[in-house]
């Protein structure tokens, strides 16, 4: 699985507009398999990155920097010239009636009537587990407001994508154990609903933390300060290579900071992990 990618579209909280909402494609082989979150500019993000629409998407809440898209992708789709097939729309079971509210229910989308929200995605309810690209996806429940009303994704051995949350090392324990990326929300305060810097070092241990990038910060002046910590943080437009590990071997490096993003080259786990 050498030829996996983590591209990130957006790495901002829901005020950090110039750094995008948070969002990120899963590729293949430079190929775009699954869009994770789609905010008010993702999907403008993403066409200009891949020319076209996203095939597939897994929804981690339904807050509006994380689905805010939802609503252009579903014009563009039931506008379209040509018929063409859905687009699979992973969503945890719990999440579908707000999701429903949120953008179904919007008497009559389209002026002149005859189409409704979910004609055009096929809606895949999602609860532990689910199949996608010949690939076992695990969800699991974040710490972001209400119980059961936010999700995380890791595809085991391969990466962690925490959503928006507080600090889950159960989680981590559980789905990232074999020195994978784990790429968690963090800014450089914490509140009731999202991760902060002192949360992260005093919940996980300094193995956990040197395969953490952290996304979902305040501002860019927040991302570096953050980096000046000696943590290591994802800007828009970055790549991360993503490998399957099976064990974990040899000694660990301090945290580091990673340079300046580029589209042609992902960022690889540091060689010092020992694989």
């Amino acid at each position: 699985m050498t030829d996996l990618t983590l591209h990130f579209l957006g790495v901002g909280n829901a005020r950090a507009l110039t750094l995008g909402s948070s969002a990120a494609v899963l590729e293949v082989g430079g190929e775009p398999l699954l869009l994770i979150d789609c905010g008010p500019a993702t999907l403008d993000t993403y066409l200009a990155a891949y020319g076209r629409l996203p095939p597939a998407l897994f929804i981690t809440h339904p807050h509006l920097d994380h689905i805010g898209g939802l609503e252009g992708l579903y014009y563009k789709l039931a506008t379209r010239a040509s018929p063409a097939p859905p687009v699979k729309l992973y969503v945890p079971v719990s999440l579908i009636p707000t999701l429903q509210r949120r953008l179904a229910d919007y008497p009559n989308l389209l002026a002149e009537g005859g189409s409704n929200f979910w004609d055009v995605f096929q809606l895949v309810p999602v609860s532990e587990r689910f199949w996608h690209g010949e690939m076992a996806f695990s969800v699991f429940p974040a710490r972001h407001h209400e119980y059961l009303s936010a999700f995380g994704l890791a595809l085991e051995g391969v990466f962690l994508y925490t959503g928006d949350t507080r600090p889950i090392p159960e989680v981590v324990n559980r789905y990232a154990t074999r020195g994978e990326w784990i790429f968690h929300d963090c800014a450089l305060r914490g509140n009731p609903s999202h991760t902060g810097v002192d949360d992260l070092r005093r919940e996980y241990t300094p193995e956990q933390l040197v395969r953490m990038v952290l996304y979902h910060y305040e501002s860019a002046e927040a991302g570096a300060a953050l980096a000046a910590q000696g943590l290591r943080i994802a800007a828009p437009g970055q790549r991360y290579a993503l490998e399957r590990r099976r064990s974990r071997v040899g000694a660990l490096p301090a945290i580091q900071v990673i340079g300046e993003p580029t589209a042609a080259q992902p960022d690889a786990l540091p060689d010092a992990v020992g694989w």
